[in-house]
């Protein structure tokens, strides 16, 4: 009788908390039913960005218990700092506004690159990543620079389109604290026209190109060896690239090797969703597992398959605990790291008529 009183009282147990998240996810059902959740995108119109958040509003309210209407909003500005200071500061904190945003406005809040800065990322919940992928620096083969020892002897152009984008952040960070000597053209109004400049031996490489978008957007690169890749940004090796070494792994000491994870951990973060600080942490609990539902579900599955994205789940637990670690990075670092981000080596493209600027 001892056992079956025991059995019944676990069972009574088992049942009490089934009943309780049932309750709960019932509560929810009943909060979200008829509701329209705003999906606030950091960009504008068009890039990966925006077509991935577009692919989970259409896919991610059969997810949710109540099925609300999820409606993409495009709100580019301010290197993200614009959406991101609405969704902390503007928006409901109920759970009906989400966002995502390109992962260089915490790093904007890290270096405290702007007065325009009105949020903590720390703060804010953070639900998933739907996909992430190391970044790279490549040169062109016929640079005959195959390694980031040869860059330190040998000068080679890389492609920018601007301060602050990876595609200038990078070799700069490289030069300051490997003593590469990358000189940077920079000028060049997007990615895609760096690529016709190395095609016509205006520039030699480029830095900032995830694997993802390089195997989807230019797989001649790879598949035709095209291209040496001297390193990979991120923290850890990209299964595919093995062989290829990290950015941090060049560092020769401790410091350094902080001042270019610094530079490195926001590539993990992806294409990161979040809510703001206050949401309930019942309803966050929901949207977080929405998104793990989100990532096996086959209709969202085929249609990023027909758009070449890929689709690597980053929990928002490990989201969260990644932000919070790049906001506390220690001030002594954060001073390195400015530093480190100083213009160096660095020219504007010419004019297309060959002129000067």
């Amino acid at each position: 009788m001892g056992i079956l009183a025991n059995l019944m009282s676990g069972l009574g147990v088992v049942l009490l908390g089934t009943t309780a998240m049932s309750g709960i996810a019932a509560a929810q059902a009943d909060f979200y039913k008829g509701k329209t959740i705003e999906l606030i995108i950091s960009t504008g119109v068009g890039g990966g960005l925006d077509t991935n958040a577009r692919m989970v509003a259409r896919n991610l309210s059969k997810h949710i218990p109540g099925n609300p209407t999820i409606i993409a909003k495009n709100m580019p500005g301010a290197g993200h700092v614009r959406a991101a200071n609405y969704i902390y500061n503007q928006a409901p904190k109920d759970g009906t506004t989400i966002g995502t945003l390109i992962p260089a406005f915490i790093m904007a809040q890290v270096l405290n690159r702007t007065d325009a800065i009105q949020f903590d990322a720390a703060k804010m919940q953070w639900l998933a990543s739907t996909s992430a992928s190391n970044s790279t620096v490549y040169v062109s083969k016929s640079a005959g620079v195959d390694t980031v020892e040869d860059a330190k002897k040998k000068p080679v152009l890389m492609g920018g389109t601007g301060a602050g984008s990876y595609t200038t952040l990078y070799p700069i960070v490289m030069n300051h604290v490997l003593g590469t000597q990358f000189k940077i053209v920079s000028g060049y109004t997007s990615t895609a026209e760096i690529g016709l400049a190395m095609e016509r031996g205006e520039v030699q490489g480029r830095a900032g190109n995830n694997f993802n978008s390089l195997k989807s957007e230019n797989p001649e690169l790879l598949r035709d060896g095209k291209i040496a890749i001297l390193a990979q940004v991120g923290l850890e090796r990209d299964p595919e690239f093995k062989a290829v070494p990290l950015m941090t792994d060049f560092a020769k000491n401790d410091e350094e090797r902080q001042i270019l994870k610094l530079f490195s951990a926001d590539v993990v973060i992806g294409r990161p969703f979040m809510t703001a600080p206050g949401v309930p942490a019942d309803r966050v609990a929901i949207l977080r597992k929405a998104f793990v539902d989100l990532v096996r579900d086959p209709d969202f599955l085929k249609e990023t398959k027909q758009a070449n994205i890929d689709v690597e789940l980053v929990e928002g637990e490990k989201v969260q605990k990644i932000v919070e670690e790049l906001v506390g990075t220690p001030p002594d670092i954060v001073a390195k790291a400015k530093l480190a981000m100083e213009p160096k080596n660095m020219v504007e493209k010419p004019k297309a008529d060959g002129g000067s600027k």
